[in-house]
């Protein structure tokens, strides 16, 4: 490449980056409009303890019909609709953190959240770290096996199976109490749509769940039924860190005995069980067409989609400069600055990204003694990651230029700072351009991974769908389409402007 070329190309570099970023955020802006809900708050015979303050509720995302979204994208279920007439009754309000069971008693104990509120059953082992309100529902479980099989009539025919339960709930316990005396292995996993997709699919050959649950499940035509009477289980309460909260505690336990005398506690509930155990908000007339789920599930799925560019552009300017800046140090004849991103490398390529996504959320809060926004945390996580393979692809494209061009730079009275400037750098950004969109790509599916703390992103949005819906095979298509025509869209445009910025 002649010197007189590389020298007039010094700009490159910015001007990609900026244009880059431009796309991203158009395409952002282009998924729809980010909408937010407040809890009314009104004062109604309330209790000084928690007049005007806000409490961080954490709770489970997919747990129909005590929580789950309705097809406006609105968080609603038995305990949603709960804590906000309490809330609304005792003139406190309410931010709820949709999160999962287990990252929602991880945001409890890190401080992150002040309560759960997600059909906790109430246990002693429980009782010895958190503090519970007077129990709210008393529950119980059943086990549900795929309606076409006729094998299976009752726990004794279930001898060398495989039993679904979803971790932390009472079906769970029951499950392994009974394990050794029917013969059948448990398998725990996350959400309840993920246990009846195992038993259709024949992954598993029942299910084990609390009785609401399931009753819901089949009224919205999870493909199951019940083969066995429901067993009285324990009780469901709100849990607040030991000692803690006990203001909320109070005002929760007043708000319902409130709502337990005027009955408004029992219209709550046959609002969601029926007066037989079936579902009335949610519950699905008849089978909406695919086209029509499309229709219907298109506002969230474009919100999560939205999210997902937005992270995924922040976190792209934080690598870049990561990747740019320790790039330069890997190869700097520093030996201090050439080892600290030697460090940085191998800890964050190292280590998976879940690990991180959890540390910035639930460990750094305990560790500095304040919250941390869910945007900072999943930009940390997505930048810190990728910026170590970026690190790496700097370091390799500077080292592909060929030696030559730093010795006749040098040769022409140029500094080495200056020859690495405007010389070494446009050569080693074509190199490199290709590697980076890579990586842009890479960056924006790990994005998915998010929803383990509770981002509302593209697939986490796509799980609130279908644990209202249960049609999980035709959600996860619409959203494998929806990641191939952006994926696809997003890297073309960087080739083009690629080709523009780098002829």
């Amino acid at each position: 490449m002649p010197l007189r070329k590389v020298l007039g190309g010094t700009q490159s570099l910015s001007r990609w980056v900026a244009a880059l970023l431009a796309l991203l955020l158009g395409m952002a802006a282009l998924a729809g409009t980010v909408v937010t809900t407040g809890a009314p708050a009104q004062a109604s015979t309330i209790s000084r303890a928690v007049k005007g303050k806000t409490f961080r509720i954490a709770t489970d995302t997919t747990f129909a019909p005590f929580e789950f979204r309705d097809t406006t994208g609105e968080l609603v279920g038995i305990d949603m609709d709960l804590i906000q007439q309490i809330a609304k009754t005792e003139g406190f309000k309410v931010e709820i953190q949709s999160l999962g069971f287990n990252a929602a008693l991880q945001a409890l104990t890190s401080k992150q959240a002040d309560a759960v509120i997600a059909g906790m059953t109430i246990t002693e082992d429980r009782k010895q770290v958190y503090d519970f309100t007077d129990p709210y529902f008393d529950s119980g479980v059943q086990m549900a096996i795929a309606k076409d099989n006729e094998e299976i009539k009752g726990y004794k025919d279930l001898k060398g199976a495989i039993v679904a339960v979803k971790t932390g709930s009472e079906g769970e316990a029951f499950a392994k109490r009974n394990a050794s005396k029917y013969g059948y292995t448990v398998k725990a996993v996350d959400q309840s749509s993920t246990m009846y997709e195992m038993v259709k699919s024949g992954n598993a050959q029942a299910v084990i769940d609390d009785y609401p649950v399931l009753a819901y499940g089949i009224t919205q035509g999870n493909g199951l039924k019940t083969v066995t009477a429901k067993v009285r289980g324990g009780s469901y309460g709100v849990a607040v860190n030991k000692g803690q909260n006990q203001d909320f505690v109070a005002a929760f336990n007043e708000g319902l005995a409130k709502m337990k005398t005027d009955g408004t506690y029992n219209k709550l509930l046959k609002k969601y069980l029926g007066g037989q155990g079936t579902t009335g908000k949610g519950a699905a007339a008849h089978k909406l067409s695919f086209f029509g789920l499309v229709r219907q599930s298109f506002p969230a799925l474009m919100l999560g989609l939205k999210n997902t560019l937005l992270i995924t552009a922040m976190a792209f300017v934080i690598a870049l400069l990561i990747g740019i800046i320790l790039g330069l140090w890997r190869v700097s004849p520093n030996r201090i600055l050439s080892w600290v991103a030697r460090i940085y490398v191998a800890i964050f390529r190292g280590t998976p990204v879940l690990v991180w996504a959890f540390f910035f959320y639930l460990g750094v809060p305990q560790l500095i003694g304040h919250k941390i926004s869910i945007w900072l945390a999943g930009a940390l996580t997505l930048s810190l990651n990728s910026g170590a393979y970026l690190v790496e692809i700097v370091r390799g494209a500077i080292q592909s230029v060929d030696t030559g061009q730093m010795e006749g730079a040098r040769s022409l009275g140029l500094t080495r700072r200056m020859a690495l400037r405007r010389v070494i750098l446009p050569q080693a950004v074509r190199i490199a351009t290709p590697s980076i969109i890579n990586q842009l790509v890479i960056m924006l599916k790990d994005s998915s991974l998010l929803l383990a703390i509770g981002f509302g992103e593209l697939l986490y949005q796509a799980q609130q769908i279908y644990a209202a819906n249960f049609r999980v095979t035709e959600t996860l298509f619409m959203v494998g389409v929806i990641y191939f025509v952006a994926i696809t869209l997003l890297t073309w445009l960087a080739n083009i402007l690629d080709k523009r910025m780098n002829r």
